[in-house]
């Protein structure tokens, strides 16, 4: 262990290409996308869109001020810089809680395929087993969390493509062996709209969480060389990422599935898409593609969440321990301390009723719609600042200040809607509750605190831009 705190530039192009691919495929897109067509119908191509569109805005505005000022800490720093210090703390403590809850959903849902594989062992230990290995995974050296997350990402968009080819077979016709094809499901059963836009606006609130992830691609590349280029390169594929992956691959099951067909939301998307081909042993394969995405997104998780109480260590606003680093430049305590909640909310998943942990998780029902709010209220306010110093702009918002504003507005608006719709009102009361009791500490101990540590060893956002453009040219 060393005193340093400066993080290893250890990533590598192929792995910040492949996080940015990865953080938008994850087991959501297999299983969860199930129970949003059963909600919506057809229809969920609307809602898929639309949560498309605002995670492509919110991404390009993140990835201006990322690709001005790269930091592991991201949207967190530019809040800190942009609002206030509470808001840079309270953001990325809410943050990092996310993630850490993260990590038991997906340990045991990685847990239960294996358990249904290897029934001998029990789920618990293998829930705690793969934990285990992913936290050794990001503790020597953050190229080992870039290479196991190529390979996963890898995997994944093999599977995608192979679908997506299966399924234009197949609603073509030439398909051998299936009894499947056209697009008429995309009709007939009660029309493109059968439940009505309700249901659709019900159906952004699952797809929106089925994103969240493809901002870590900018958490990421402040560990490798030339980040600047490399979140430019990724906040603009995200366009035809969320296309194709998404809107192309759930076009393939609705024009295949009734959305009606019991197995969307018990099996999930992609398995009943197979079954309905006629492809042998499509369980065992979902089961090994999903079992690949939830460890990505739990081997993601780990990492995001040390990397956000790293840069939450710097700035003054959480135990100075966390932001030591190795002499590979991995913050080792960061990520033991998110590691070890994560174990505690593993252990809590089946020590304590489900009630328990339900509730717990319910506490981020809301986060992500939060995060993209504040990274839209930096942006606002750090562009006018970039401007006035003159700094350049590798990433531009589009159509600035109008879609930024357009961002601004929606996201409460849907935060109202969940807040009269029975099925998300408790989940936005807990996070709503965490949030404000987050906000409350923040404003009381950045008051108490002081100038930033960080701030007044960086400089001004323009200084840091300026360096940030001498290391690029040197």
């Amino acid at each position: 262990m060393t005193g340093d705190s400066q993080l290893s530039a250890g990533l590598k192009n192929r792995h910040i290409t492949m996080i940015s691919i990865a953080g938008v495929i994850g087991a959501g897109l297999f299983v969860g996308s199930g129970t949003a067509i059963a909600t919506a119908g057809p229809a969920v191509l609307l809602a898929y869109a639309f949560a498309g569109l605002l995670v492509v805005l919110v991404m390009r505005m993140l990835g201006e001020m990322a690709a001005a000022t790269p930091d592991p800490g991201s949207f967190s720093t530019y809040a800190d810089r942009a609002i206030g210090r509470w808001a840079g703390f309270s953001v990325g403590w809410l943050y990092w809680w996310f993630w850490v809850l993260v990590i038991p959903v997906e340990a045991t849902a990685a847990a239960t395929i294996l358990n249904s594989w290897i029934t001998a062992v029990p789920q618990w230990t293998w829930a705690l087993v793969i934990t285990l290995l992913l936290t050794v995974t990001n503790l020597f050296n953050v190229a080992n969390y870039g290479e196991f997350e190529f390979w996963f990402a890898l995997l994944k968009v093999v599977a995608i493509v192979a679908f997506i080819a299966i399924g234009v077979l197949a609603v073509l016709g030439i398909l051998p062996g299936t009894q499947v094809s056209g697009v008429s499901r995309l009709w007939d059963a009660g029309g493109f709209l059968p439940n009505g836009v309700g249901a659709v606006v019900a159906a952004v609130l699952i797809t929106m969480f089925s994103f969240m992830g493809t901002e870590i691609v900018t958490i990421a590349a402040a560990e490798s060389e030339n980040p600047a280029e490399k979140i430019g390169r990724a906040t603009r594929s995200v366009i035809w990422r969320i296309s194709v992956f998404y809107l192309a691959s759930i076009l393939l099951v609705v024009a295949l599935v009734p959305w009606t067909d019991p197995g969307l939301p018990q099996n999930g998307s992609y398995q009943t898409a197979l079954d309905a081909i006629g492809v042998p042993g499509a369980k065992l394969i979902v089961d090994v593609v999903v079992l690949v995405a939830v460890a990505s997104c739990l081997n993601s998780a780990l990492y995001t969440a040390s990397r956000m109480i790293y840069s939450l260590g710097r700035r003054g606003q959480a135990p100075r321990a966390v932001m030591r680093t190795t002499a590979g430049g991995v913050p080792r305590i960061a990520v033991l301390a998110s590691t070890a909640v994560g174990f505690l909310t593993v252990i809590a998943n089946y020590v304590f009723p489900e009630e328990v942990f339900s509730t717990l998780l319910a506490t981020s029902g809301a986060i992500a719609l939060l995060v993209y709010l504040v990274i839209a209220v930096s942006q606002l306010r750090m562009r006018r600042r970039l401007e006035r110093e003159d700094a350049a702009l590798p990433v531009r918002m589009w159509a600035y200040p109008v879609l930024t504003w357009a961002v601004i507005v929606v996201i409460p608006v849907i935060l109202v809607y969940m807040a009269f719709r029975e099925g998300s009102r408790f989940d936005l009361a807990m996070t709503a509750l965490i949030a404000v009791a987050v906000v409350v500490v923040g404003i009381v101990l950045t008051r108490r605190a002081g100038p930033d540590p960080a701030q007044s060893q960086a400089g001004s956002v323009s200084s840091e831009v300026r360096s940030s453009e001498a290391n690029r040219s040197s």
